[in-house]
């Protein structure tokens, strides 16, 4: 057997209403104005089998429904779908193989988090806002290529050690990691604004950083009590 023959029912089950998810959550990027044409993605991985749901390559956003979406193995090899999977499929993958406590992640190029990438500045945390969703800067990660583990691995060094779910590649854009699509999503809304903000505030005069043990109270606070 090949492809979803291979696994039983409740994996049969699950594709199918975590297509309808990563379709569902993909039309939000274009709603917060975070991508333009085919770029950027959403995937999911599944809670069944070592497999996720990814957007295919080259397909308009007005195009997408449940059944274009494509499913992957953890190696970013393409299991069940008629289209070829996002060219990023292999960071997503490798992203899933090695931070087990991620099942959904998103990329985008939205405008002003890209704008920090290309200057590969760190956002500085200087909201409250930032200090609840991010637990501090928005880091750089560093400079790769697309065509192989590359910027998946930069993804993973940089977040492995951060409290943020979000990491600005250098020269590229924004990738943020959830315990699902929905909250990588929300995280890659977040950093767009959070980005702007801060572009905007600094055209006005150096912004004023919080101290750390202030941070630390907000994210603890906000991830803890407020967020739950």
């Amino acid at each position: 057997m090949t492809g979803l023959d291979a696994f039983g029912p409740e994996v049969h089950e699950e594709v199918a209403r975590v297509r309808e998810l990563v379709s569902r959550l993909h039309a939000e990027l274009p709603r917060w104005e975070l991508v333009v044409w085919t770029a950027g993605n959403v995937s999911q991985r599944l809670s069944t089998a070592d497999l996720f749901v990814i957007k295919p390559s080259g397909v308009t956003y007005d195009e997408l429904t449940p059944e274009s979406m494509v499913v992957c193995d953890l190696d970013g090899t393409l299991v069940d779908g008629d289209r070829s999977p996002s060219s990023d499929t292999a960071a997503h993958a490798y992203v899933y193989r090695h931070m087990p406590e991620v099942n959904g992640v998103v990329h985008t190029h939205s405008t002003y988090a890209t704008a920090w990438a290309a200057r590969a500045e760190p956002v500085p945390c200087v909201l409250t806002m930032m200090a609840d969703e991010f637990g501090g800067d928005i880091p750089i990660g560093p400079f790769a290529l697309i065509g192989d583990d590359s910027i998946g691995r930069g993804i993973v060094e940089t977040l492995r050690e951060s409290r943020s779910p979000a990491v600005l590649m250098q020269n590229h854009g924004p990738f943020t990691i959830g315990k699902d699509a929905k909250a990588a999503v929300k995280a890659a809304v977040m950093v767009e604004e959070v980005a702007r903000t801060v572009h905007i505030s600094r055209q006005l005069g150096d912004p004023l950083p919080i101290p750390q043990e202030d941070v630390d109270r907000l994210y603890d606070r906000y991830q803890n009590v407020y967020g739950r």
